[in-house]
């Protein structure tokens, strides 16, 4: 997908830090035709493309990953128009003059240089427009810092030359509004932010929108409800209650946790279900040994099942086919035994 681009706003941010100062200077305001004649028109080859391309998740599967969706933010009954920042993307992308786009990404650069994790660089706000098959209009934030230790190469005695304040679209930060569920469909209620580092760099600056819970920290905040609730009901003694809470909290604060041997089947494949109708991709993994399982935890208690034989545990997982990776093992031409048949032996070797 291509861009025609409307207005393109071009400012550079200074950080002094000794003088703890922080300063923008306004270089120019392109409309279209002016920005096809300005060496920016290449710079940025592609890089809307790669912007609106770029996946990303409600949910995600990590706490840190770069590229986040986020929804602004409203009080019950209240329209968008109500969130202040959702009010300065659309009055980006309802200007129509030059003068006018100046204004208003002034507004998002006078914004910028106030969050924590602000750094130099070359800050551009864009009002851009695929040129095929729809008229949706976008606002595009870039932010490219300075990179230190830039040199070109220069003649034979001298080597290099030293760049001053240089810059790149590499780890460029990014704003995407609206968010583009998929080509022609635009969520308005929704943008996409892209920051490479831990900075927060554009989280700080759009305070008013919020994003979605991780995937691991939507589990476990389910499963803690799940054990409180199940330790309101088993526990009726204060000193067996304080007991389960302190493994609880030992528990969460753990990276590598063991079978804690709590709840019965019927009760994980309730709360299995219950988070699988919320969030359907949810997945565990387990390590068995040195043997790594992955599986979506709706299949817990259909396909996966885990048992106890002696003080050792079975994982036993059920499937139409098995299929290989590209190692070749001669575990691809197993004929296998009846399930009976295993069954006996791993009793006998217990």
């Amino acid at each position: 997908m291509e861009f025609d681009i409307n207005f393109l706003s071009f400012y550079v941010i200074n950080i002094d830090n000794e003088k703890d100062t922080k300063q923008y200077t306004h270089y120019q305001t392109m409309d279209t035709d002016q920005f096809e004649q300005s060496p920016l028109a290449s710079f940025l080859e592609g890089e809307l493309q790669k912007i609106v391309k770029r996946k990303a998740q409600h949910h995600p599967n990590s706490d840190q990953v770069p590229t986040k969706i986020g929804r602004f933010v409203t009080e019950l009954g209240h329209p968008l128009e109500s969130n202040p920042n959702y009010a300065l993307f659309q009055r980006a992308l309802s200007v129509t003059t030059t003068n006018g786009f100046q204004n208003e990404s002034e507004t998002f650069v006078k914004t910028y240089i106030q969050t924590s994790a602000v750094r130099g660089g070359v800050f551009l706000v864009c009002q851009a427009q695929p040129k095929k098959y729809y008229s949706d209009k976008f606002c595009f934030v870039l932010k490219c810092d300075f990179q230190d230790h830039i040199a070109t190469l220069a003649d034979s005695k001298s080597l290099i030359k030293k760049v001053e304040r240089a810059f790149t679209t590499k780890n460029m930060k990014s704003i995407q509004y609206p968010q583009m569920i998929e080509e022609g469909m635009v969520e308005k209620a929704e943008l996409k932010i892209h920051q490479s580092s831990h900075a927060r760099y554009f989280e700080d600056f759009l305070p008013n929108v919020e994003y979605g819970d991780s995937m691991p920290s939507i589990l476990r905040t389910q499963v803690q409800t799940l054990l409180e609730e199940h330790a309101n009901e088993t526990f009726t003694a204060s000193d067996e209650r304080a007991a389960f809470d302190e493994r609880l909290e030992l528990w969460a604060a753990s990276e590598t946790r063991e079978l804690q041997e709590q709840l019965s089947t019927h009760q994980v494949m309730e709360a299995s279900a219950q988070i699988s109708e919320h969030s359907p991709e949810a997945t565990t993994r387990m390590k068995l040994g040195e043997t790594e399982i992955k599986a979506p935890v709706s299949d817990f208690g259909e396909n996966v099942h885990l048992a106890k034989l002696g003080e050792r545990y079975v994982v036993l997982i059920e499937a139409e086919q098995i299929q290989f990776d590209k190692h070749v093992s001669p575990i691809e031409f197993l004929k296998p035994e009846g399930f009976d048949t295993i069954a006996e032996r791993i009793k006998k070797k217990n």
